[in-house]
C-alpha cells in the first residue's frame, strides 16, 4: 500500500536531489529511508533557501516518487556518507505551506504545526498529499 511522506530540506539541498534524482533526510542517516518504499510519493518541505541560513522560504520544493532501489550510501567530502533513495521528480511549482495550513490534516487548528517538522520525514494522510499535489501543479502527474 502506497504511503506519502513530508521530508524537511533546505531549498538549496532539494534542488540537488532533483538535479540528480535523489533524496536525503535527517543528514543522510539511514533509518528513516527504511520507512520508504518504491511507489510511495514523497514531498519536500523547505523552511530555509540555504542549509542553516536565516533566508525563510517555508514552501514544498519538490515531489516525486520514489524508485524500486534500496537506500544506498555515498561517498561525500570531509568523511560523510549519507544514504540516499532514488525519486521520480515531478514537474512542480514550489507551494507556500501557508495557504495550505489550514487545510491539511496535520496542521489545521495547530499553532505549534512546525513541531512535526524537526523530525525531519513524517508520514502524512493521502488527502494532504493530493492537497499539496495540487498546490505545486502536479496532480496530474502523480495522484490520478
Amino acid at each position: 500500500m502506497r504511503k506519502y511522506w513530508v521530508a524537511i530540506a533546505s531549498a538549496e539541498h532539494v534542488r540537488l536531489g532533483r538535479l540528480h534524482g535523489f533524496m536525503q533526510v535527517c543528514h543522510g542517516k539511514s533509518g528513516p529511508l527504511k520507512r520508504i518504499h518504491p511507489g510511495d510519493l514523497v514531498v519536500y518541505y523547505s523552511p530555509t533557501l540555504e542549509f542553516g541560513g536565516k533566508n525563510k522560504l517555508q514552501a514544498f520544493t519538490a515531489i516525486g516518487i520514489v524508485k524500486p532501489r534500496a537506500a544506498y550510501q555515498v561517498m561525500m567530502d570531509k568523511g560523510f556518507h549519507p544514504y540516499r533513495l532514488d525519486v521520480s521528480w515531478a514537474q512542480s511549482q514550489d507551494a507556500s505551506i501557508y495557504p495550505l495550513l489550514e487545510l491539511l490534516d496535520f496542521s489545521q487548528g495547530k499553532k505549534n504545526w512546525g513541531y512535526l517538522l524537526r523530525f525531519g520525514l513524517f508520514e502524512v494522510k493521502e488527502k494532504d498529499m493530493a492537497i499539496i499535489a495540487k498546490a505545486m501543479q502536479a496532480y496530474e502527474q502523480l495522484m490520478k
